[in-house]
């Protein structure tokens, strides 16, 4: 069962290489943080204050090209976790078909916060269970 979560927090630190991001669940009280990479979070913090680069970014492409080749960027699910290492996937429909692109949590959520209004992010139940 798929969760629907929203990002909740962002922390950039410029001491040490730990961004986080806090995602907290739309109907209930859970929440977890990611640790991320610092492009991801300046990427995810640039989109939420409504910075818009002059020329585009990876997740700026990401997103072109997924329009340019006709296809609808649906949501991105964090999918599992193995050993500490969380796994996600954007979800795109092209023609009707629903494709699953395996992805780093950090990007999906920056490739969701580049959509206005921002993808729907979710999270697998048995993910929120391991870390709740």
């Amino acid at each position: 069962m798929l969760v629907e979560m929203q990002l909740a927090r962002i922390i950039i630190s410029e001491i040490n290489d730990q961004q986080v991001v806090f995602l907290k669940e739309v109907d209930g009280g859970r929440s977890f943080p990611i640790l991320i990479g610092i492009f991801e979070a300046t990427s995810i913090d640039r989109r939420v204050q409504g910075n818009v680069p002059p020329r585009p970014l990876t997740h700026d492409l990401v997103k072109s090209v997924i329009e340019e080749l006709g296809a609808e960027a649906e949501d991105v699910v964090i999918t599992r976790l193995v050993e500490h290492t969380y796994y996600a996937a954007i979800r795109v429909r092209h023609r009707g078909e629903l494709h699953e692109i395996d992805c780093r949590p950090s990007d999906a959520i920056a490739l969701a916060v580049h959509y206005e209004p921002h993808l729907p992010i979710y999270v697998d139940e048995d993910v929120l269970s391991q870390v709740s």
